[in-house]
């Protein structure tokens, strides 16, 4: 999702898709939704006109989820920063899970963010809804 990016890093996120990296061996398939999708991917500083759209998608991915926050921009809103347009960074707004670097960073950076991501799609996957069964602490206490 473009949050208000230059588009530099929507171009290396596009390269990383290529044969040349071959993410779909890595399990990492782009969707047209978000109800289909675990891990959304957001470039941009986030803008006053993003922002809301940015919660509304967070909002239809499904959990568990992980956030990519792709370039400087979501991290620190970058050149764009005191810019009465932009109101990021990304995680003033929702939760970020990796933040891959550069301006714009490599395919291969990006490609590496997204499988830490999936990692973590994976381990929270693993763990019980909360208020599943009793925690530990609920055990203590009985």
């Amino acid at each position: 999702m473009n949050a208000g990016s230059c588009n530099g890093c929507d171009i290396e996120f596009v390269a990383s898709l290529t044969p040349s990296y071959d993410v779909e061996q890595l399990g990492i398939l782009v969707q047209g939704s978000p109800r289909h999708a675990d891990i959304l991917c957001i470039t941009g500083p986030v803008t006053h006109n993003t922002k809301k759209a940015i919660q509304t998608v967070y909002g239809q991915v499904c959990n568990p989820k992980a956030v990519v926050a792709i370039g400087s921009c979501p991290a620190s809103t970058n050149a764009f920063i005191g810019s009465p347009m932009v109101d990021g960074p990304l995680n003033r707004h929702i939760p970020v899970d990796v933040f891959v670097p550069g301006c714009p960073p490599r395919p291969d950076a990006i490609v590496e963010g997204i499988a830490k991501a999936a990692q973590i799609v994976a381990e929270r996957r693993c763990q019980p809804a909360s208020g599943e069964g009793n925690s530990a602490s609920e055990e203590q206490a009985q």
